[in-house]
């Protein structure tokens, strides 16, 4: 199909523009040939464009599914129209400022800071496929270290581009890149000098322009140096056309270098005062540009990184000082003001500071300085002469001066970087960034343009040679038949420039001529090249100018300027007066190198130390100098033009050596506005980089490619049936375009690949897009007709409902009316006979009222009259004894006064006696004091009598009952009479008791006669002090009650304060967890790296030794001995071994290295053991807290009714076991009529059984009670519970009983008699219990007589007080006391509450040993129906077969391994080193950590803590040989990890500490280690396990990371997604061998296989589950981060079916984990992210609520994740793209969300380890049940 056929109504075209370059239309019509095109622009214009030729076509538009991809390439139709309309959709709409054009990255500047350039996304891209990355400057340096490390070819990247573009920015973050993967973790820490050199070059190298504020004024060309291994081992750096003018001029809204402005806003610092500057206003070279701060930009701040930078790449304090010194000497040289004199002479005013100044700052003589500046000096044959300089060439000579002290210190600067960046060993390859100035063309072009657009075509035709040769290559590649592209060869312009006779050959020439100047250079071009070269032209209206045809435009030179600047010429006085500076420095600075040779024992210059001291000296020195400068002359210097010349050379040579990557920078605008593209500005750099020309180099070739399967994928629907094969699709391919595409030249078949011409794959998706619309269309017809047939049968079957429904509703609405009517008759009868009765029943009612209230009228006016007589009566009544007592009063008061006078007098009198003998009261108050202490005293006596009576009624009921159980004793035979003695003795006691008794009770009476005479005292001294007391009890309520207020709110703030610091603590603690972990893992990297680099120096020693003969004097001692720590934990001893190996580590490791490891290691250790402690006590007092909660609640009487429970369970054991007798004897009788010998044979085997059995019973039951007694006794010594003696006594009497039951037999008897033995222990246990009672009895009393003497001696000290200080007293001391008995209540509770778990415990050993029943005699082998058998299935337990490592229980093993200290090695070798964990299987998991553990406690059981040293240190180096040996299998690490885990787990659980023996059983704490506390090693063990925790998810990860992109985002499950036509930079990806290229078949059930795998590998091993959950956690973590991080950075995986998929996918995953129970809350939210995610791409984007929805929904991702998939989002074929005011709404409704710094983070830490928790979990395995199999081949130790 041709081109021209495109052209029809609806084609969409580009129109050129004066302003936006191209604008869009439609076609209105079909074009035909000869007529002309009748378009309508976007605007709505209409236009009609004539055709005169084929070339003057209006260019098609591609199509909608290939505007915004990342390759320009990879477009239908490349001209410059699509590549700007391409460029504008991905900067603005897409926010996307990299995209790729070929092998060409084009970078727009944003003029916004974009998180794009973190170390995330450095991982991200690091060891990626680049063809499916986004563009980013990352990708291209990732692919140039990705040939280097793969091919071990040089790279180079070269980024160009006009000032402002971003050029330098680009090199700074290629350089970042490499200097992250390429590091090289060694002390000289080279790539941190890389960057370092960065900050330097820019401070004197960089400027602000009017295009942009940190313009790069001079090309660089870094070469970054790697070793074998592709470490940076250091880099050099060229630089190229210092722009010197810089120096000394700047245009308007310009500056100065960046060093100048940097010294100035710092002259205030005390090291820069003696610089004397300023503000920059206050220089002249700084204040020409007016502009001297910059938004943005701290030139204080920079000047403090720039000395950071110096002191990294070596430059000292005193150099850097040196170097300030001359900058700020340039500065001054500036204001050094040179004024014009008669006969055309200048001079310099006297009062000049300035010149001052910059000659103390330079160590140079002012007097020469001035007299050199305004004068010259002539050499003549005879004589020298001095010639005054006019004004103008003094000041030329000034700026020339200051310009070349400049560039001379740039030069050394530069020198000195190169030389702390030279490597230290060979350099394998290189890989050079060349940040180099771009095409550039200004209204006055001049010199410097001149040189950049000569260095900009070298690289063009370097460019242009590259792609056509990447173009050839596949072509060849590919085998297919290609024509010679024809392409733009710059090659005469290059020569018009360096070829003889060319423009700069003759402006050498001309710098030769003595007087040459600009317009006899610029005749001599014209009179050679005008007319002769088609790239030379002279201007119409200048003489003084011509005009250059370069590769991107014309560019009008000013020649003006060009011979002076070609001469770069400098006073030969001057430099003679810097040479002799003082300073050294400066000297150095301008001497020759060539003529003067430098000291090589000088490693550097000595900063300004003076090199000239005496006159004599000086004058030696410049005659020398002088003599120099003669020698010098002789010899031709080279222009700045040949020397550029040369360096460019180089420089290309440099290059096309490499293999170059290139990176294209734009400026969008010039008013340096974010997001703002000018399509004009855009063309011209685009046209002057080269990527216009890459497009039309493409274009002329097969621009589109794709492979045969992404054919067939994309073009299936165009496939006729016959065509279509999956086998060979190749064929599928060539029948099909045979079929479509007529023209055989349109496109070519390769090997891999089908090549199509421009505009064919656009005419592909045009067929595509019509079959498709012609399907849509036919599904529309069916759809639409089968939806209105449906509706008419609808409304159809509707109709005749309603019909139906309205006829049923009429007939009900009538026989309703005739309803209505009937029942209306008959209310209207029923209302009028009902309104009749009312009105009659009314009117009786009104009669029967009014004659009520006429009879209750007059009955009231009777009532009043009577009433009204009897109250006048009553009136007259009173009046007339209120009159009489009137009368009384009087008289009686009058009586009163008199006697009142009376009594007053006298007790005047009285009262002045009572005044005279009140010291005689207050005497005779202190002698009451004493009384009322003894009634108190007596008081309590009779409290302590009352007590003592009370305990002595116990005592005596305690005596009755032992009396009752005594007579039962008397009873039971001839054997209890031994026991009447202790009887006897027992009354004897209770005679004295008793004794003691009375006489307690005369004293009490005694004491009670006192106490009544004393309370008759008392009571007259009581009613005196009633009131005070009342008041004072008054005083003391009110405090009470305000101290138990504020008791209560200090108690609830204490409360809150103690939940706040628990909280904090243990915050800190996951914190800390999370830190230490994170150190461990870094410490293990570095012990890997340092393993590493000995081997590689011990492989480096041997190569030596073998070379040479002789001894080396400095040998490298490498410990490459596995397990050379030691000393992990801290024991009761120490070994003087440690130290020695502590002291041998350290020498050979070295001192700075051993003491930061070791401190390190230290501080760990303190720190997580005092956070242990912490922990630890926040732990017992919880479980303190909620045992005391449990316990309050139960008692003491729960635990009686367990005692009767139990005692209930061994009462049916004794009724079964009579039972069997019986059943014996039944046989027995049975028996008796057969054979009598078998008979009594069987039965004696019977009465054996039974005899072992009751031994058992019995040994077990003394063994248990003597346990139990000798616990009591040792564990409470003073304090005895009566009630539990009281209980046991109740428990063996029930025994005794039950085992008397049956004494006819032997066994009875025997039992009986063990029964009497032990009820005579515990009658002698209960002896001493009174006897220890009735001592604490007396202790009491004692105590409450101390108490009671205490109490008596605070009263008395509180009656001596005031009132008021007596009550707060009273009320301290009751606090006081109050606050001890809570106190002791609480700790005497706590302690109840542990002896009540300890008989908890205690009771049921003791039940499972009374009702555990041996196994039968080996020796009977009875038949099944004999009663030997049935006794024998009876007592079967059955136990479970769990390998041989687990048997059933013996009761002599003690679970300890015992080993000799010289079969450790090999005990460590066995079971950890050689051991393969296959040889587990079928064993108890965990087998080789339960051995090794009881190998520890035979170290703790023979008290060795040398053996137990030695034997931990070498499980922990064993473990970690292993695992470091083993660090690529994952069975070797889950094994150990679980082996790990559990001899932790072990180390607590029988270490004896409460937290952790709580959870074992008594025959468990009876194996817990006696003399060592590990708690140390438990901390390395700990440690160890987290190391290997990391290892066992780094391999998951090695694993698992690269199938995740593949199965997440790139398989295509769901089968929703089509591929899409790849670029240039995706055919050269896929062309070179890529690991990736493995897993494009992998799917979401190769990552379910794999998982699956893990998993049952760890359930194998015994893995906690916890481990397994916290393990696949961490890798679903990084399935998610990995998934969205690569998401962000490919656009192609941004559309609506990438969406479902992802949500598919998870499903699976979900589903995966719901299957082995491990999705919970945790796992959830580790997954949200992701669906969050897909939820994004799946949900509408265009009004307000979908804005609001999105916000809602999207609450895990952050705002600039949001945005950054919107702004990739693609839609599909006929989805509307979103607009950029939908992603703005987003944008500012999210703006304030959640914390800032989280919400502009772009990718996720997939590097994030989650903290690790190891969960104790105690083993319930016995220790003397395990037994070590044959297999491991440990028979040198044996168990004990």
């Amino acid at each position: 199909m041709s081109t021209e056929e495109l052209y029809t109504k609806g084609a969409r075209v580009w129109i050129r523009d004066p302003e936006e370059v191209w604008i869009g239309g439609t076609l209105t019509k079909d074009y035909k040939e000869g007529q002309n095109v009748e378009v309508e622009l976007e605007d709505g214009q209409e236009k009609t464009i004539k055709i005169k030729t084929k070339d003057a076509m209006p260019p098609l538009r591609n199509p909608e599914i290939l505007i915004g991809e990342n390759d320009l390439t990879s477009l239908s139709y490349l001209h410059e129209p699509a590549v700007l309309y391409n460029l504008n959709v991905r900067f603005i709409q897409n926010r996307a400022i990299y995209t790729y054009c070929g092998i060409v990255l084009v970078a727009i500047n944003p003029y916004e800071q974009l998180p794009l350039y973190g170390e995330d996304v450095i991982n991200a891209y690091h060891s990626q496929d680049m063809a499916g990355m986004d563009p980013h400057i990352f990708a291209v340096a990732e692919e140039a270290f990705k040939r280097l490390s793969r091919f071990e070819q040089d790279q180079s990247i070269i980024v160009s581009g006009e000032s402002g573009a971003g050029k330098t920015v680009s090199a700074k973050y290629a350089m970042r890149y490499f200097a992250t993967v390429g590091g090289s973790y060694e002390e000289t820490q080279v790539e941190k000098k890389v960057l370092a050199s960065n900050p330097i070059m820019e401070s004197i190298g960089n400027a602000k322009t009017t295009r942009n504020d940190n313009s790069s004024r001079f090309g660089k060309y870094v070469e970054i140096s790697f070793n074998k291994i592709h470490h940076i081992i250091g880099a050099h750096m060229r630089t190229y056309l210092l722009e010197k003018t810089r120096v000394v001029f700047q245009a308007s809204e310009e500056r100065n270098y960046h060093i100048f402005y940097q010294l100035c806003a710092s002259s205030d610092l005390p090291e820069l005062q003696e610089l004397q500057l300023g503000h920059p206003d206050e220089f002249f070279y700084t204040n020409q540009g007016e502009a001297p701060e910059v938004v943005g930009i701290n030139d204080r701040d920079d000047l403090e990184e720039t000395r950071d930078a110096f002191q990294l790449v070596g430059i000292s304090e005193e150099t850097q000082m040196s170097i300030f010194r001359v900058v700020a000497a340039v500065l001054h040289f500036g204001n050094v003001e040179v004024k014009p004199e008669r006969g055309d002479n200048s001079s310099i005013e006297r009062d000049n500071e300035n010149i001052g100044v910059l000659c103390k700052l330079l160590g140079i003589e002012e007097g020469q300085m001035r007299k050199w500046l305004v004068n010259r000096k002539i050499v003549t044959v005879r004589e020298v002469l001095t010639k005054p300089l006019p004004y103008q060439q003094a000041l030329n000579g000034r700026d020339a001066l200051a310009k070349h002290i400049y560039a001379q210190l740039f030069k050394w600067i530069v020198k000195q970087v190169n030389k702390a960046l030279v490597p230290t060993t060979k350099a394998h390859n290189f890989i050079g960034v060349l940040d180099i100035y771009g095409f550039e063309m200004f209204a006055i072009n001049s010199f410097e343009q001149f040189c950049i657009n000569y260095a900009n075509e070298k690289l063009q035709q370097q460019f242009t040679q590259h792609v056509f040769k990447l173009e050839q290559e596949e072509y060849i590649r590919e085998k297919i038949e290609w024509n010679m592209i024809d392409f733009y060869d710059n090659q005469p312009c290059i020569d018009l420039i360096e070829n003889k006779l060319g423009i700069l050959d003759l402006l050498d020439e001309e710098c030769m001529v003595p007087k040459g100047n600009d317009d006899n250079w610029c005749q001599k071009l014209y009179s050679q090249h005008v007319n002769k070269s088609k790239h030379f032209t002279k201007p119409r209206t200048s003489n003084s100018s011509y005009v250059v045809h370069h590769f991107a435009d014309k560019v009008e030179y000013t020649a003006e300027g060009f011979v002076e600047k070609n001469r770069d010429n400098v006073n030969d006085e001057h430099l003679n007066i810097l040479r002799a500076s003082q300073y050294e420095f400066v000297a150095d600075l301008f001497r020759d190198k060539n003529t003067k040779a430098v000291d090589p024992k000088r490693s550097a210059i000595k900063p300004m130390t003076p090199a000239v001291r005496t006159q004599k000296q000086f004058k030696k020195s410049v005659g020398s100098q002088l003599q120099d400068s003669k020698s010098k002359s002789k010899e031709m210097k080279k222009s700045v033009g040949s020397q550029f010349r040369d360096s460019l050379k180089i420089l290309m040579t440099k290059l096309n050596s490499t293999t170059p990557h290139y990176v294209r920078c734009i400026k969008p605008n010039d008013l340096k506005e974010s997001f703002c593209y000018e399509p004009k500005r855009a063309v011209e750099q685009l046209r002057a980089c080269g990527v216009l020309e890459t497009i039309r180099i493409s274009a002329a070739g097969f621009p589109s490619r794709w492979t045969y399967p992404e054919f067939f994928s994309r073009y299936r629907v165009l496939m006729i049936k016959k065509e279509a094969n999956r086998n060979n699709m190749r064929g599928s391919a060539e029948k099909t375009l045979t079929r479509l595409i007529t023209n055989p030249d349109k496109y070519q078949f390769g090997k891999t690949k089908i090549f199509f011409r421009a505009g064919q794959v656009a005419y592909m998706e045009k067929l595509r897009a019509d079959l498709l619309k012609k399907a849509c269309v036919r599904m529309q017809k069916t759809v639409r007709g089968y939806l209105q047939r449906k509706r008419y049968k609808r409304l159809k079957a509707a109709t005749v409902v309603l019909q139906k429904h309205i006829r049923a509703t009429n007939a009900r609405r009538l026989v309703k009316f005739m309803r209505r009517t009937k029942a209306t008759i008959r209310l209207q009868k029923a209302w009028r006979r009902y309104r009749q009765r009312k009105a009659y029943l009314h009117i009786r009612r009104a009669v029967v009222t009014i004659q009520a209230f006429t009879r209750g009228m007059y009955g009231r006016r009777y009532y009043k009259e009577v009433l009204q007589e009897a109250r006048a009566t009553t009136i007259q009544r009173y009046t007339r004894g209120l009159l009489a007592r009137r009368s009384y009063q009087k008289a009686r008061k009058a009586i009163i006064l008199l006697q009142c006078c009376t009594r007053r007098m006298y007790a005047k009198r009285e009262l002045k006696q009572l005044k005279i003998e009140a010291k005689s009261v207050e005497h005779f108050k202190k002698l009451n004091i004493g009384m009322e202490n003894k009634i108190i005293e007596l008081q309590q006596k009779l409290n302590q009598q009352a007590k003592v009576s009370s305990m002595n009624k116990e005592k005596e009921e305690v005596i009755i009952k032992l009396e009752t159980k005594v007579k039962e004793m008397e009873s039971r035979g001839g054997e209890v009479d031994v026991l009447q003695k202790k009887k006897v003795e027992m009354e004897d006691e209770l005679t004295k008791l008793r004794r003691e008794l009375d006489e307690t009770r005369t004293e009490r009476d005694k004491l009670l006669l006192d106490m009544k005479a004393a309370q008759e005292q008392f009571n007259q001294e009581k009613k005196l002090l009633e009131a005070e007391s009342e008041k004072l009890r008054k005083d003391v309520l009110e405090k009470e009650n305000i101290l138990k207020e504020q008791g209560e709110r200090m108690e609830g703030e204490i409360k809150k304060q103690v939940e706040d610091e628990t909280a904090g603590l243990r915050k800190d603690l996951e914190d800390e967890r999370y830190n230490h972990q994170k150190l461990v893992q870094d410490y293990t990297r570095l012990e890997q790296r340092k393993q590493n680099l000995e081997d590689e120096v011990k492989s480096l020693e041997t190569e030596v030794k073998t070379i040479e003969s002789h001894p080396v004097e400095r040998q490298i001692v490498i410990d490459v001995k596995e397990g050379s720590e030691s000393g992990y934990g801290t024991l009761s001893t120490t070994d003087l071994d440690d130290t020695d190996t502590v002291d041998r580590e350290i020498e050979e490791q070295g001192e700075e290295k051993a003491s930061m490891d070791m401190s390190i290691f230290l501080k760990l250790q303190k720190r997580l053991k005092d956070l242990e402690k912490e922990k630890k006590q926040l732990e017992v007092d919880l479980e303190k807290k909620d045992d005391v909660n449990k316990e309050r609640s139960n008692g003491l009487e729960k635990e009686i009714h367990t005692t009767n429970l139990q005692m209930q369970r061994l009462k049916e054991d004794n009724n079964k076991l009579r039972e069997e007798v019986e059943m014996y004897k039944e046989s027995l009788e049975k028996a008796s009529e057969g054979d009598g010998s078998q008979v009594i044979k069987v039965f004696n085997q019977q009465i054996e059984v039974l005899n072992l059995e009751n031994e058992k019973h019995r040994d077990e039951i003394i063994k248990l009670k003597t346990e139990q007694i000798v616990h009591r006794e040792v564990a409470t010594p003073d304090v005895v519970d009566a009630g539990t003696n009281t209980d046991r006594q109740l428990y063996v009497d029930q025994a005794a009983e039950d085992l008397n039951k049956d004494g006819d037999l032997e066994m009875a008897y025997q039992s009986l008699k063990m029964t009497n033995q032990i009820l005579e222990k515990e009658l002698q246990a209960q002896t001493k219990n009174h006897e220890h009672e009735v001592k604490e009895l007396k202790e009491e009393v004692k105590k409450v007589m101390k108490d009671n003497d205490r109490q008596q001696e605070i009263i008395g000290e509180n009656l001596k007080l005031k009132p008021e200080d007596r009550v707060n007293a009273i009320a301290q001391h009751e606090i006081t006391r109050l606050t001890t008995e809570n106190m002791d209540l609480m700790e005497q509770n706590e302690y109840l509450e542990k002896n009540v778990k300890k008989l908890k415990k205690q009771l049921k050993a003791a039940h499972k040993k009374l009702t555990s029943v041996g196994e039968p005699s080996p020796g009977l082998t009875p038949t099944t129906d004999s009663p030997v058998s049935i006794l024998a299935n009876h007592h079967d337990m059955g136990t479970p077969n769990h390998g041989p490592a687990v048997r059933h229980k013996e009761r002599d093993l003690m679970g300890i391994i015992e080993y000799q200290a010289d079969d450790q090695p090999r005990l460590i070798k066995n079971i950890i080193i050689d051991f393969k964990p296959k040889m587990a299987d079928g064993y108890l998991p965990g087998l080789p950590a339960y051995i090794i553990f009881m190998c520890v406690r035979h170290a703790d059981y023979i008290n060795n803590d040398n053996k137990i040293k030695m034997l931990l240190t070498g499980v922990i180096n064993g473990i970690k040989k292993t695992v470091k040996k083993h660090f690529e299998e994952f069975e070797y690490v889950s094994f150990w990890l679980t082996n790990t885990c559990r001899l932790l787990h072990n180390l607590k659980q029988y270490s004896g500490e409460q937290s952790f023996s709580s959870q074992n059983s008594d025959f468990q704490n009876e194996h817990c280690l006696r003399n060592f506390d590990l708690s140390e090693y438990r901390r390395v063990l700990n440690d160890l396990a987290v190391h290997i925790y990391q290892m066992l998810v780094r391999i998951i990860e090695n694993q698992v990371q690269p199938m995740i992109v593949p199965a997440m985002l790139e398989s295509d499950s769901a089968g929703l997604t089509a591929n899409k036509p790849t670029g240039m930079r995706g055919r050269s990806s896929s062309s070179v061998n890529n690991p990736q290229q493995e897993m494009r078949n992998v799917s979401i059930e190769s990552i379910i296989k794999q998982l699956s795998i893990y998993l049952a590998v760890m359930n194998s091993h015994g893995v906690d589950p916890q481990l397994i959950r916290q393990v696949m956690k961490q890798t679903f973590y990084l399935v998610t981060s990995t998934t969205i991080n690569n998401l962000l950075l490919r656009k192609e995986m941004c559309h609506w079916s990438k969406g479902v998929q992802i949500r598919y996918n998870l499903s699976e995953l979900e589903e995966w984990l719901r299957t082995n129970n491990m999705f919970d809350q945790g796992m959830e939210n580790i997954l949200e992210p992701l669906v969050q995610v897909a939820q994004l791409l799946q949900v509408k984007k265009r009004t307000d609520d979908d804005v609001k929805l999105i916000c809602d929904t999207c609450s895990m991702l952050t705002t600039t994740q949001i945005v950054k998939i919107l702004s990739l989002y693609t839609p599909d074929e006929y989805e509307s793209r979103t607009e950029i005011s939908f992603i703005r709404q987003v944008q500012q409704k999210l703006k304030n969300r959640g914390d800032a710094k989280r919400e502009a983070q772009l990718l996720i830490d997939a590097r994030h380890q989650i903290p690790v928790t190891f969960p104790y979990n105690p083993s319930s395995v016995l220790l003397n049940e395990i037994s070590i199999p044959a297999k491991f081949g440990l028979n040198y130790v044996h168990c004990i």
